[in-house]
């Protein structure tokens, strides 16, 4: 697992995760139970299961999966302490803003913002019925440093992200539910491979020009590589923990450096 965390930092808390089962999403789901939580996280397909943690069968992006995970949640572990909402990527081909139709566009919003929004809505109240709770949403530094070759529309559905996380913030820190967002840059997962062939097959080249052409268009990353997934998810966990009590309403950036202006 990479990680070692006290097991009782998160005894007794009920960890939704949406979206857990590769890459980032699974390593918050194995952040939160080595810290003892009980964790229920959706997948469209559920493959490589973790033993311990409930599984429901769902699409997110739509509005019937996010209703069954939250039936479950609410049903298998009798409502949820922490919400943390991995779930995103982009699908959209390379070719620029022209190439992304209404269809990509609606895609990368129902994905990487109404997959999120809608949860929230179905789960916080119980939060605010019990005036306690913590809620991390994942954005990324896309929403302030955009690519612009074929990830427009994920960079504007995640800024959106951005600024409901902010206004719902305000309307929930009264209430006792603490609301932050995490904006990674650069993560090492097997969507960042998938992501590559996709600018690959766009621009031809080979998967390594691929890789360098999105380093330069970020400018590159001071520390010279992108994040592991476990170090992301040590810092949603960190964020979701009591100890972190006063952190509310604030965006923390784990990007080697990426993101160059203050």
């Amino acid at each position: 697992m990479g990680m070692t965390a006290d097991p009782r930092e998160f005894a007794g808390k009920r960890v939704l995760v949406s979206g857990g089962t590769k890459g980032l999403g699974r390593a918050t789901v194995e952040r939160f139970l080595a810290g003892g939580a009980r964790v229920i996280t959706a997948a469209r397909t559920i493959r490589n299961q973790i033993e311990g943690v409930d599984y429901v069968e769902a699409d997110l992006t739509t509005a019937a999966g996010g209703e069954a995970l939250s039936k479950a949640a609410i049903e298998q572990l009798g409502g949820v302490d922490i919400l943390a909402h991995v779930v995103g990527g982009s699908s959209s081909p390379g070719g620029g803003f022209a190439a992304l139709t209404d269809e990509h566009w609606l895609a990368e919003l129902n994905l990487n913002l109404l997959a999120t929004v809608r949860l929230d809505r179905l789960l916080i109240p119980q939060m605010i019925e019990r005036g306690m709770g913590a809620v991390v949403h994942v954005t990324s530094i896309q929403s302030i440093l955009p690519l612009p070759d074929s990830t427009t529309g994920y960079a504007a559905a995640k800024a959106a992200l951005r600024t409901y996380s902010k206004s719902i913030s305000k309307e929930l820190g009264p209430k006792g539910v603490r609301v932050n967002s995490v904006s990674p840059g650069w993560i090492m997962t097997e969507a960042t491979g998938d992501f590559l062939e996709i600018l690959r097959k766009a621009n031809g080249g080979t998967i390594e020009e691929a890789r360098q052409s999105v380093l330069d268009a970020l400018g590159g990353i001071p520390i010279g590589r992108g994040a592991e997934p476990e170090e992301v998810a040590d810092l949603i966990a960190y964020l979701a923990v009591d100890r972190a009590a006063a952190i509310h309403g604030a965006e923390f950036v784990i990007d080697g450096g990426t993101v160059r202006t203050v």
